[in-house]
């Protein structure tokens, strides 16, 4: 078992469990690594026919570890060097070609989502195949208010249209679970405490189907997605301007205000205007 992932389940279904509850189960190296290697070892397996993602403690997901990620971000920048786009690409493209797996490997993956799943959370979240979440979630992505681009864009477009993506990715604003569900952006929202048994239920009904059948369903609606949405190129677009908009001037602000005040200040500077998220009454 590891620190960040948990892997558990037997027969046809395997199940992966974030288990950092006290941290929110923010994105470290450690869990893309781990992430990486369950999905791996469930892909070559021939014994797996679904893979479930869910998550222990009151968020899915809340992003990647700001303290780490803005520490990260001031050192390199307290050298003499600029900045290299290049290195930068390779060193996010890490993690958003482990979240692609979710969407490449040849097993369906079913997320099942609770409490907040925001920002790099949601760049894991909408590469899953099917994603089912609890009335309690809370989806969104406020670092395009400042300091961060979807790493894949192209699943907003694809779950939500051309148009909401827009909508929310121009703001920022938080979705709902019940509101996810009506936008189509996931598969149900259901009671919290039928999260659990809707998404074993649904992942017990795809392993009955032989599991040659489910990768080839799976690899032909994919082929779709690649002609429609082209996620490789979304995904290296998306990821580069990540990038970038970690070092426009705003952003080297938000950094700097989250050296000098703390991460947690300068997120609710970020989103105080807005209401929402931790700002909500």
């Amino acid at each position: 078992m590891g620190d960040a992932v948990r892997v558990s389940g037997d027969r046809a279904v395997r199940r992966l469990t974030l288990c950092r509850p006290d941290a929110y189960n923010t994105i470290t190296p450690a869990l893309r690594d781990e992430l990486g290697a369950a999905l791996d070892e469930a892909d070559a397996d021939n014994g797996i026919r679904v893979v479930v993602l869910d998550a222990e403690g009151p968020a899915f997901c809340a992003g990647y570890d700001l303290a780490w990620g803005t520490d990260v971000q001031a050192t390199v920048e307290g050298t003499e060097r600029v900045w290299d786009s290049a290195a930068d690409l390779r060193a996010i493209g890490s993690f958003a070609s482990t979240w692609a797996k979710l969407h490449e490997i040849s097993k369906p993956t079913v997320a099942a989502v609770s409490g907040w799943c925001l920002a790099g959370g949601m760049n894991i979240v909408m590469n899953a195949d099917l994603i089912v979440c609890a009335e309690s979630a809370r989806f969104g992505y406020p670092p395009s208010r400042v300091w961060g681009v979807p790493e894949a864009p192209w699943t907003w477009v694809a779950r939500l249209g051309l148009e909401r993506a827009k909508r929310f990715m121009l703001t920022g604003d938080e979705i709902s679970g019940p509101e996810a569900a009506e936008l189509g952006m996931v598969l149900e929202c259901v009671p919290d405490d039928e999260l659990a048994d809707k998404v074993d239920a649904l992942a017990e009904r795809i392993a009955n189907v032989p599991m040659n059948q489910l990768q080839m369903i799976k690899w032909s609606l994919n082929e779709v997605a690649r002609t429609m949405y082209d996620p490789q190129g979304s995904r290296m677009v998306g990821t580069l301007f990540d990038g970038v908009a970690r070092h426009t001037q705003e952003g080297i602000d938000f950094v700097a205000r989250a050296e000098e005040a703390g991460w947690r200040r300068a997120v609710h500077e970020r989103d105080e205007p807005f209401g929402d998220y931790g700002e909500r009454p």
